[in-house]
């Protein structure tokens, strides 16, 4: 589709349907190419007819008599004619151009909500004893503050895997699900595959290019159906980047051992990293890292406002014909005023 612009700055006018501009001279074809309009009048029979043509000199002759319009009859006619012609083009003005940046990224984390996060072996930043988890809401939270463009989501993961928060912009309903989040609440066991699965399926709905997997956890594996090794390398076929966050104490012994490897191989499936937190500061320098790694990145969405101007115009032809209206009758209604005579 055709479109002219008059560029104003920043801004413009555009014509929307210039084609119809082409109907600008169609009143003077139909001026040109029609006859003239004729109207039947009653005649007056004058006795004598042929000596008062004699007298007046006139020559008569037949056909109708073509009323002239008054000029600002014509004024008004030529306006509303060019504002009707330009209404139907659509004039529209358009707006300095608008960029909207939306979240380039999506992000998923996965917490480990099982029996051993209730340890308490992190100080927070009072100084005072806190459990594992709750170390991990609390730089979670600074974190996320840091990610305000990312679409985030929440797994947690004991005995099986949830999906706590689905991805969503929404920032503090996906701080307020997390903090609602609690050790043991989806068991005592460690699924790391299955939850890794579960991000995957998560993604399926992901139109980002740009899919990041938090996991944290403080133990080994010890009840998924999938292995952690596994699910990361079909992780890394949908693109998805993987960074383990061992938490914790790395010399714990038994089914609360932390599985230091695995964790670091699953990294390195995703081209991804591993990191060790022994304390709540190592876990924001941890967050920290992986800011500068995985950087903002953003959907640019750039467009320009139109706002239609064809009424406007339709208002101006209402408003002179209106105008018109009001000054022949008062033209009329003068002429028809009887004048008095004198006595």
């Amino acid at each position: 589709m055709y479109c002219v612009t008059l560029y104003l700055g920043e801004s413009m006018l555009e014509l929307a349907y210039p084609l119809m501009l082409f109907a600008l001279p169609l009143p003077l074809l139909v001026y040109w190419l029609l006859p003239s309009y004729k109207q039947q009048k009653s005649s007056v029979k004058v006795p004598f007819f042929k000596r008062v043509v004699m007298v007046s000199g006139e020559t008569p002759s037949q056909g109708a008599v073509i009323a002239s319009r008054m000029l600002v009859q014509r004024v008004f006619l030529v306006l509303g004619w060019v504002s009707i012609v330009f209404a139907l083009a659509r004039p529209e003005y358009v707006g300095e151009p608008v960029v909207i940046e939306k979240a380039g990224r999506d992000l998923m984390v996965a917490v480990d909500l099982s029996g051993s996060m209730e340890a308490t072996d992190f100080l927070d930043g009072k100084g005072q004893t806190i459990d594992r988890l709750s170390a991990v809401k609390q730089v979670l939270e600074e974190f996320v503050a840091q990610r305000e463009n990312d679409r985030l989501g929440l797994i947690v993961f004991g005995d099986a895997p949830f999906i706590q928060a689905p991805f969503t912009e929404d920032h503090a309903a996906w701080l307020t699900l997390l903090d609602e989040t609690a050790t043991g609440m989806a068991g005592q066991s460690t699924a790391v595959g299955d939850a890794v699965g579960l991000a995957i399926k998560a993604f399926e709905g992901s139109r980002s290019e740009n899919k990041v997997l938090l996991v944290l956890t403080d133990g080994n594996d010890t009840g998924s159906k999938v292995p952690p090794i596994d699910a990361a390398k079909v992780a890394s076929n949908f693109g998805i980047t993987i960074y383990t966050i061992a938490i914790g104490d790395p010399t714990t012994m038994g089914e609360e051992a932390l599985d230091a490897e695995t964790l670091e191989r699953m990294a390195e499936e995703t081209d991804g990293g591993f990191y060790q937190a022994l304390d709540r500061e190592s876990l924001s320098e941890v967050y920290q890292r992986i800011n500068e790694l995985e950087p903002a990145v953003f959907d640019s969405i750039s467009f320009r406002p139109k706002t239609s101007l064809h009424h406007y115009l339709l208002g101006f032809v209402v408003l002179i014909y209106v105008l018109l209206f009001v000054f022949m009758t008062l033209r009329f209604e003068g002429q028809r005023k009887p004048t008095r005579g004198n006595g």
